[in-house]
């Protein structure tokens, strides 16, 4: 031990002289506005995952069939259950990176056998090896820094996953509801324009209508059928890609339940303005400034790169040709060691990644301010198509008013036998085509509704 001394007083000298002259703290108040006082708050996982689709907004809906494809959706979808194992994954790769902070130990036991010429011999040992680098200058730390800010945006990234997904659901709901709408309606302009097609076949034979009257009758038939071919393709479609949402057999969505198209609603409330501080609760936002913040300490740690590592090694074997003695500590070896070794040249491979990573934080900047600016433009479309399409709704509501009171008045006169069946089936098209027209700017108001949603965060 009084040999150890000295080399441990001499290590600490030269470590504490390496300080100074490479510039440590130049290193630590790197030129690239990385804040390491003011860190960011700290992410976990959601110990109950319905939180990251915030429950309490969807049931604004007053729907308990959309809750429950909602709920079916958190527990089923097979992306969800991806972004989960990634934030398993990135775990135990911090376990793995901070296990480089910490001494290894390694043991084992290797018997031997010789023969030179009539000499025979036989040894058996147990060596125990032990190594530790120094982390003075924190780069192995730094390394688990940034390792965890991979952790912290998975963690994120499967937030967004969640809400995307919820979005996803409620969209795919509402426009099958919707398409279940179109296609009552259609049915409806479908049953009039045969009643139409046949009133034109009789007039036609007694020389009232023309041919060409009954050819365009006829032709309105077949077009209203193909529209109702199409709305069902649809909606079939959109059920098949709910089914992959929730995670069912696509083979089940005949047994998928709705509410009635007449009473879906929305009865919370959406503000028609938001702060831009909104945007700091998105999850793409969060992870777009721990990307930011790990390309921060990668630099940090490719200038640590220039440094020297220091180590302390140690070394304990048994070795003895009996194996009974083995383990006395007669047939006892240690020793202890230390080491300073550092790159001379390395054809400017070091100073090469220093720059790629101050390259990478530069481009991880833009992509957080790219991030920045879009979050707010999402939003801020998001609150126009809300407000606009509320607008819209409203005179296209106006505009209903006035065709029911059309047909209303022309049912009077058709009951007064002034106008004919096929001029008031005629007057029963045109309203229907409004509250097609209606209704789905009912159902686009809805879709905007999830998109606010969807781009505030879920934190609405």
């Amino acid at each position: 031990m009084k040999k150890i001394i000295p080399l441990i007083l001499i290590f600490a000298f030269m470590v504490s002289y390496i300080n100074p002259v490479l510039g440590i703290e130049d290193v630590e108040s790197n030129n690239l506005s990385i804040n390491t006082k003011n860190k960011s708050e700290k992410i976990l996982p959601a110990k109950n995952k319905f939180d990251y689709v915030n429950m309490e907004w969807w049931k604004g809906f007053n729907d308990s069939v959309l809750d429950e494809y909602i709920i079916k959706a958190v527990e089923n979808n097979k992306d969800l259950k991806v972004a989960t194992l990634n934030i398993d994954e990135y775990y135990q790769k911090i376990v793995k990176q901070r296990a480089g902070e910490m001494p290894s130990l390694s043991g084992g036991f290797a018997p031997a056998y010789a023969k030179l010429g009539k000499d025979e011999s036989a040894s058996f040992a147990i060596p125990l090896i032990a190594s530790y680098e120094l982390d003075l200058f924190g780069k192995n730390h730094n390394k688990t820094t940034a390792q965890r800010k991979m952790y912290e945006a998975s963690i994120l990234d499967e937030r967004a996953a969640y809400i995307a997904i919820a979005s996803a659901v409620g969209s795919s709901y509402v426009n099958i509801v919707r398409l279940d709408a179109m296609i009552d309606m259609q049915e409806e302009i479908v049953k009039l324009r045969k009643e139409i097609y046949e009133m034109m076949v009789i007039s036609n034979a007694e020389g009232i209508a023309s041919t060409s009257d009954l050819v365009k009758a006829n032709s309105s038939y077949i077009l209203g059928v193909t529209d109702l071919t199409e709305l069902k393709k649809q909606r079939t479609q959109l059920l098949n890609a709910m089914a992959v949402l929730i995670g069912d057999s696509p083979n089940n969505i005949e047994e998928y339940s709705r509410t009635d198209w007449k009473t879906l609603t929305y009865s919370g409330n959406i503000p028609q303005t938001v702060s831009s501080e909104i945007i700091m609760q998105r999850p793409d936002y969060l992870r777009a400034e721990r990307m930011l913040e790990k390309a921060g300490i990668d630099v940090k740690v490719a200038r640590k790169e220039c440094l020297p590592s220091l180590t302390l090694g140690g070394a304990y074997f048994f070795n003895s040709p009996e194996f009974g003695s083995l383990l006395t500590t007669s047939n006892a070896i240690w020793g202890l060691g230390g080491g300073i070794l550092g790159t001379i040249f390395a054809g400017g491979s070091i100073k090469a990644n220093l720059k790629i990573k101050k390259i990478a934080y530069e481009k991880s900047l833009k992509n957080y301010e790219k991030t920045n600016l879009t979050s707010i433009q999402e939003v801020n479309d998001s609150l126009v198509s809300v407000n606009m399409d509320r607008e819209k709704l409203s005179k296209q509501k106006e505009i209903q008013k006035l065709e029911q009171k059309d047909f209303k008045l022309n049912s009077l006169k058709y009951d007064e036998g002034v106008i004919s069946k096929l001029d008031l089936n005629q007057r029963k098209e045109n309203l229907l085509n409004v509250d097609k027209m209606v209704y789905s700017s009912q159902f686009d108001c809805l879709i905007d509704y999830i998109g606010f949603y969807k781009a505030v965060g879920a934190k609405v």
